[in-house]
């Protein structure tokens, strides 16, 4: 999710262009410092458990493994961008790594290996995805995660300019031949952490720029999941159960509500599933059997 500036950044700009009193502008100001102190900071980077997976579950075998010259076709090239929400930064285990989930997942729809690797810098920018893709196409994926946007707030990233520049992106990415689903920016209004009136302010930005963000993912021809309006409703409802300790990055169960929804898209976009166009990015898929339960899996899309 977004970088700890995020708070004291929305307190300036809403003193900035919202013509607050110098008492309001304050009591913002207040608030983010104090939200930043109750969250603090991560105490390590992401895990990361890339590597092949196999349509029974096992994984991740190393890509060079002599495992993968019996199994059959060559596995699908699975890549992950963005920032701390696609890199699962919040879970205790490995296994719990969202791209991890959606790898076995994926693996045992298809029938086929499933070679996941991950590019996703946690506190990226928008602006900073052009290195990550970078990398990725030096050996093209045949289907791209993308998550992420939060980070912008944070970094005073105009919402024109960063749909901008994920669509030339994402552009990028299609060119070499991968289908890209792109998870839109989360809704931090779910934070807890930060008081309000802050609170509604920085949820309020952060869906205007999940909705700029459609349109650029739309316009390049890409697959959006609209991250906020599906997972909104039970992170509001369930924060002592989707949320790690730290109250601001989801845990194992959050990753996995979110797993639930994005896997559908995935699966139609590397040609597994064809079902109807309108419930490709609404319907939670429950996770199966080659996917640890780490909580509930299903989710109401509200």
């Amino acid at each position: 999710m977004a970088g700890f500036r995020v708070f004291r950044t929305a307190a300036m700009v809403a003193g900035a262009v919202g013509g607050l009193s110098s008492a309001a502008y304050g009591l913002l100001m207040a608030q983010s410092e104090r939200a930043r102190i109750v969250i603090g900071e991560p105490a390590s980077p992401p895990l990361n458990a890339d590597g092949v997976y196999l349509p029974d579950g096992s994984g991740p075998q190393p890509p060079a493994t002599n495992v993968l010259s019996i199994i059959g076709p060559e596995p699908l090239r699975f890549a992950v961008l963005g920032d701390s929400s696609a890199a699962g930064l919040g879970v205790d285990l490995a296994s719990q790594l969202p791209g991890v989930l959606l790898a076995k997942a994926v693996a045992e729809e298809a029938g086929r290996a499933v070679l996941l690797t991950t590019y996703a810098i946690s506190g990226a920018t928008t602006p900073e995805l052009s290195g990550q893709v970078d990398l990725a196409l030096a050996d093209p994926p045949d289907v791209a995660l993308v998550i992420i946007g939060a980070n912008d707030v944070s970094e005073r990233v105009s919402m024109r300019g960063s749909a901008r520049l994920l669509g030339v992106q994402l552009a990028r990415l299609r060119a070499a031949g991968a289908a890209v689903v792109m998870g839109t920016c989360p809704d931090l209004g779910t934070i807890r952490p930060i008081p309000q009136p802050l609170r509604r302010l920085v949820g309020t930005w952060s869906l205007m720029l999940a909705r700029a963000q459609r349109r650029a993912v739309l316009r390049a021809d890409c697959t959006p999941v609209a991250l906020a309006e599906l997972l909104s409703p039970e992170f509001f409802a369930r924060p002592e159960d989707l949320f790690s300790p730290d109250r601001f990055h989801p845990n194992a169960a959050g990753y996995e509500a979110a797993v639930s929804i994005l896997l559908a898209p995935l699966c139609v976009a590397v040609g597994v599933w064809t079902p109807r166009p309108e419930a490709v990015a609404s319907t939670p898929i429950p996770l199966r059997r080659s996917v640890p339960a780490v909580g509930r899996t299903s989710l109401a899309a509200g």
